[in-house]
């Protein structure tokens, strides 16, 4: 479903200081029958929903799971579920949410992936829609899962491209609703490699008009491009968005500090010399007392501790790591229980 709107400029910035009503009680739902390519396919207001009915929906479970599981709203349906990478967090997060909404979840993976037998996007794609509600797709291009949403009539879920992986975006930020409340008035600090994960901290900074310090070494910085339209929507929402070098500059009074590994998939035979050139953007101890009392550390895991992040970090009080893992079972079947709503339906 290729044809959708998302990042609106110019609409006020929602109230992150309240917890709204949860979204499944409100009616005209927008995101009914959407796709979810990168977090910029939403809009402020959509954001802040999608967290805040996470958030909700997350003590609303913990309060009485059984009571939730029993008012599964998606019976009878099933979302495709693809993983052409090697997955733990988001196979055993989408399986989970998937079921948890009553929805059979249909796992493709390594060589059985949906598109391992050399069979066009568009007829797999074509193909796949007739049988499933929705499509996991955790792929390489960021072009492929484009193609993928191009052709299906379905919603389509990026669950990790090399260029966005917006889900754990929705975790991340999620934890950092959690633990530090309005997102407006947070710092959030990343150091490490411009990647994927750099590219969508700065959507969700600009998303919500949080204030986001990026530093990468000068040749691994996030690509102009997207680094461009965040500035342009952050000029509508009031974040302040900042992509340099300066590791200290950007600790400096963080209230989220977060890392990634210096080396990901794809590039693991470049790891020797990217460890050199990253050597000055581990996280320490040391390093985190430039950010702000009470700040957090997140990372959206596997670590290669003692390498982005040393262990002392890792083990803190002020590490929320497994919050955030356990975040993306929250905010993914919040995801799901949104795009795959008929559009006429309140829930």
């Amino acid at each position: 479903m290729s044809e959708q709107t998302g990042g609106t400029l110019g609409q006020s910035s929602p109230n992150w200081a309240a917890l709204d009503a949860p979204a499944v009680e409100l009616a005209g739902n927008p995101l009914a029958g959407r796709d979810l390519l990168r977090l910029m396919d939403l809009t402020p207001q959509q954001f802040h929903m999608v967290l805040s009915t996470a958030l909700y929906q997350k003590q609303a479970w913990r309060s009485d799971p059984a009571a939730g599981q029993a008012s599964a709203p998606y019976q009878r349906q099933a979302v495709g579920i693809i993983l052409e990478k090697p997955s733990l967090r988001t196979r055993v997060s989408f399986e989970l949410a998937a079921a948890r909404l009553g929805a059979h979840p249909v796992v493709m993976a390594d060589s059985n992936s949906a598109f391992s037998r050399g069979e066009s996007l568009k007829d797999t794609t074509m193909v796949l829609e007739r049988f499933v509600d929705a499509i996991v797709i955790r792929s390489f291009a960021q072009s492929r899962v484009e193609e993928i949403a191009q052709w299906a009539s379905v919603p389509v879920v990026n669950a990790l491209t090399d260029d966005f992986h917006p889900c754990q975006g929705l975790a991340d930020f999620l934890t950092a609703y959690e633990h530090k409340g309005n997102l407006s008035q947070l710092k959030l600090a990343y150091v490490g490699d411009g990647n994927n994960m750099a590219h969508t901290y700065l959507e969700g900074a600009a998303l919500c008009g949080m204030q986001a310090h990026i530093a990468t070494p000068p040749a691994y910085q996030p690509q102009p491009l997207y680094v461009q339209q965040c500035q342009e929507l952050a000029a509508a929402t009031g974040a302040r968005l900042t992509v340099d070098s300066d590791v200290e500059a950007a600790l400096s009074e963080a209230d989220v500090l977060i890392t990634d590994t210096w080396a990901s998939m794809g590039a693991e035979a470049e790891h020797d010399e990217r460890a050199a050139v990253f050597k000055d953007y581990r996280l320490t101890a040391e390093s985190f007392k430039l950010a702000r009392p009470g700040a957090i550390f997140l990372h959206c895991l596997p670590a290669h501790r003692g390498e982005e992040v040393t262990d002392e970090v890792m083990d803190a009080p002020c590490s929320k790591i497994y919050d955030e893992a356990e975040n993306r079972l929250h905010a993914q079947k919040t995801l799901l229980s949104l795009l795959m709503a008929p559009a006429s339906v309140t829930r």
